[in-house]
């Protein structure tokens, strides 16, 4: 394969004398190294290798992005499964439950079993792309890890009584409303 510098000579890019030119300079550049000890910076290569660089870093930073989101959605469909798998039936109810999400107060319609199990913290609500599911403790717990602000309310069971409760010896009536 014939050098670079005959290619563009077969092209008609440069002539002959230019070439004599490009090498005449070359050798003297290289004398004028050996003569001094010190070798000349070539500027083209420390630029191509600095955009070389830029460049790798610039990938690194957008594989990161992408595995970010990557990772996202992975979460988020692991936690549909499980509220999907796990949720438990409102049953056909007539009794009003009342929770909290952020500054709101809503309202679901629940039997009275649910409520009872809801009330003593054995199921938790929910609240996944503005649906309200009923799943069990342990299921909410392990939503929590991944994603805590879909878990709307968690009511201690009433097994876990706090050592330094100041009114754990009045107990809330299980039909008391809000």
């Amino acid at each position: 394969m014939a050098s670079l510098q005959d290619q563009f000579l077969k092209a008609g890019l440069v002539d002959k004398k230019k070439v004599k030119q490009a090498n005449h300079e070359k050798s003297n550049q290289k004398k004028a190294e050996r003569r001094t000890g010190t070798e000349t910076v070539d500027v083209a290569r420390q630029a191509a290798i600095e955009n070389q660089r830029k460049h790798a870093e610039r990938a690194r930073e957008l594989n990161a992005q992408r595995d970010e989101v990557s990772t996202q959605k992975a979460i988020a469909a692991q936690i549909a499964q499980m509220v999907q798998q796990n949720r438990q039936s409102k049953g056909a109810g007539d009794i009003a439950y009342n929770y909290t999400h952020g500054n709101k107060i809503y309202r679901i319609y629940v039997s009275a079993e649910v409520q009872v199990q809801l009330v003593a913290g054995h199921l938790v609500i929910v609240c996944q792309n503005g649906v309200t599911e009923l799943v069990p403790k342990v299921i909410a717990d392990k939503i929590a890890e991944r994603d805590a602000s879909l878990v709307v309310r968690v009511n201690k069971t009433t097994d876990e009584v706090e050592v330094d409760d100041p009114y754990a010896d009045f107990k809330v009536p299980d039909d008391l409303m809000w």
